[in-house]
């Protein structure tokens, strides 16, 4: 998802619309926290793509999946956290390959000598 798609956002009646859904059934999943829009200066809900999107995904598996509303809810909750926690190893992982780059160019590289070194040992 682009980041237009990101600050484009729908009033109530549109994001319904989209979502195939009743615009009562958002400010329920809205009140409950399932699916919490940004607010207009106003206070009117604003619903991005992914808004939508999540409103999608809730009718999905409460009437395909037959999920009841709380287990919808812990649902996203522990997506959102598997989210957070792939995207904070993506961050570990390019700090390490930060660090292995620059540990590289950190090691001097002795170069290889053609001298010859006479060993005399000790009687």
């Amino acid at each position: 998802m682009s980041a237009s798609d990101e600050s484009r956002t729908f009033l109530i009646s549109v994001a319904a619309e989209l979502a195939g859904m009743h615009a009562q059934t958002l400010r329920t999943y809205d009140r409950l926290g399932l699916v919490s829009p940004r607010r207009s200066s106003g206070g009117g809900r604003r619903y991005s793509q992914r808004d939508v999107e999540l409103l999608r995904e809730v009718q999905r598996l409460s009437q395909d999946e037959g999920v009841n509303l709380a287990g919808i809810k812990r649902i996203i909750q522990l997506t959102n956290q598997v989210e957070a926690l792939q995207s904070r190893l993506r961050e570990l992982a390019d700090q390490v390959e930060g660090l292995r780059v620059n540990q590289r160019r950190d090691v001097a590289v002795v170069p290889k000598s053609t001298a010859v070194v006479v060993w005399k040992p000790r009687r």
